[in-house]
């Protein structure tokens, strides 16, 4: 018999019985939709967590911090430039960079007439390897990047701004109390047009002094002219400061701390020559865990990723796909016995036929292999139909707002937290449910492996039915 032919009469004998088959297929759809929309539920809260990840930090970058160095083989190990290097040989390290943030250096950014504009808190003065700035995956506006190669007029630094650092400038001329004072990013005037920063930095002049006390109560001061490069992109994932810091040098900021060490006659700051916080960058996220694992082993376990809450958050996302997929699991399983008791039921149904077709020369495998094609039709159809109706629950789920609103009701739904998601905020993805082509391809196949398991055990027995028996059969 041929396999067209086969085909053609397995679908022949489940439209004899439509209303049991159709049955049949609803358990199937019901368990293939009922994975699908699950699964596809977590694949969207995981994309949020991502999302929302992403705009806490950079995926793929790792924080190590001094204080978390031990002793390894009975040496401390310390956050110098020897243990840069010993984390910059791990694999999948794309580049390392200290970190240095000028807040306990005491002084000013200072720009227009008689120093009239200053940011009086040099906290925003960051410095950074220059060549570690475009691996790190920093985005220059215009310019060029720091290079340490460059040479410059004396006292004077080249420096990153960024797109709002202008915005840091006070004028020195209003009292603290007057918001004349001040400017920030959005503030406009009384007929709403919008203030610009007292400072253009990328055009006006600026300098940079450091100012400290003598024995005698003379203030001593030095100051050097800021030359600006390049314009950072604002991007809070990279650091508070990409949207209003001054980057320098790590050797201009290592100048600065000596300089001030000598102003104050208080060289503590350069007595050692180990960093506090270095990023690391690594090549994929995958990877990210394995490296902080092998920064660990080198001796520096204070460490920070972001990889640490994703794990979290998918550890929580699977736990609610186990168990709401252990409910569409069973749902399936049902399916299954619903596929086994309707083949059991053709079977006897048509004992007749089949011992006709034992006396007519059917091989054995034939008939197996027509059950077989039943019960794997109705898994094949039901994973159809459940595909479908999964794609427009996915469909309605994505766009419940819009829909309720059309009906006149709030369009101010949340069902983030079907998955678990409620328990972090900041998710910025808005699919509730994303369903990949792979994900429906799978349940469809699913579906159809379970019919066609489901009638193993009635194809077994049709083929045992013995051809005389079953003739005789009424």
């Amino acid at each position: 018999m041929k396999i067209s032919d086969q085909i053609s009469l397995a679908a022949k004998n489940l439209s004899r019985r439509k209303g049991r088959t159709a049955l049949t297929v609803i358990g199937v759809v019901v368990g293939t939709c009922l994975i699908v929309v699950m699964i596809s539920l977590g694949i969207a809260q995981n994309q949020a967590n991502e999302e929302m990840l992403a705009s806490w930090g950079d995926l793929t970058q790792i924080e190590v911090y001094n204080g978390g160095a031990v002793a390894v083989n009975g040496e401390q190990v310390k956050l110098d430039d020897a243990g840069l290097e010993s984390i910059r040989a791990i694999d999948h390290v794309v580049t390392v960079t200290p970190f240095y943030q000028a807040y306990n250096l005491n002084g000013y950014v200072a720009a227009g007439r008689s120093d009239r504009y200053q940011i009086t808190y040099l906290g925003q003065l960051v410095g950074l390897a220059p060549e570690a700035l475009e691996p790190m995956g920093f985005t220059l506006l215009d310019g060029s990047w720091l290079e340490d190669s460059a040479t410059y007029a004396k006292d004077t630094i080249p420096v990153l701004v960024c797109e709002n650092t202008g915005y840091n400038f006070e004028d020195t001329r209003k009292s603290q109390n007057s918001q004349k004072r001040y400017r920030w990013q959005g503030m406009t005037d009384a007929n709403g047009n919008p203030l610009e920063p007292f400072v253009d930095v990328n055009r006006d002049d600026m300098t940079l002094t450091l100012s400290a006390l003598s024995d005698t109560g003379a203030e001593k001061t030095r100051t050097w002219k800021l030359k600006v490069v390049g314009t950072l992109a604002s991007d809070y994932s990279k650091g508070w400061w990409t949207d209003s810091g001054i980057v320098v040098r790590l050797k201009d900021m290592k100048m600065l701390m000596k300089a001030y060490g000598d102003l104050t006659k208080d060289h503590s700051m350069t007595q050692t020559a180990t960093y506090d916080q270095v990023y690391v960058k690594v090549d994929e996220v995958k990877n990210v865990e394995a490296v902080e694992q092998a920064i660990h082993d080198i001796g520096f376990t204070s460490t920070y990723s972001s990889t640490q809450q994703r794990d979290d958050m998918q550890k929580q996302v699977a736990r609610s796909q186990m168990i709401l997929g252990g409910l569409a699991a069973m749902s399936l399983f049902v399916s299954a016995l619903n596929i086994m008791n309707t083949m059991t039921m053709a079977i006897y149904e048509r004992t007749r036929e089949i011992g006709i077709m034992k006396v007519l020369g059917c091989e054995l495998g034939n008939i197996r292999r027509m059950f077989l094609m039943e019960s794997g039709f109705i898994g094949l159809i039901g994973g159809l139909i459940g595909d479908a109706i999964s794609l427009l629950v996915g469909w309605i789920l994505n766009n419940i707002s819009a829909i309720l609103a059309v009906f006149g009701v709030g369009a101010d739904v949340d069902l983030s937290g079907l998955m678990g998601g409620y328990y972090y905020y900041g998710g910025s993805s808005t699919a509730i449910s994303i369903i990949p082509p792979w994900l429906l391809l799978g349940a469809l196949a699913f579906a159809t492996l379970i019919g066609l398991l489901s009638g193993v055990g009635p194809a077994g027995k049709a083929v045992k039915i013995s051809a005389l028996e079953a003739i005789r059969h009424e």
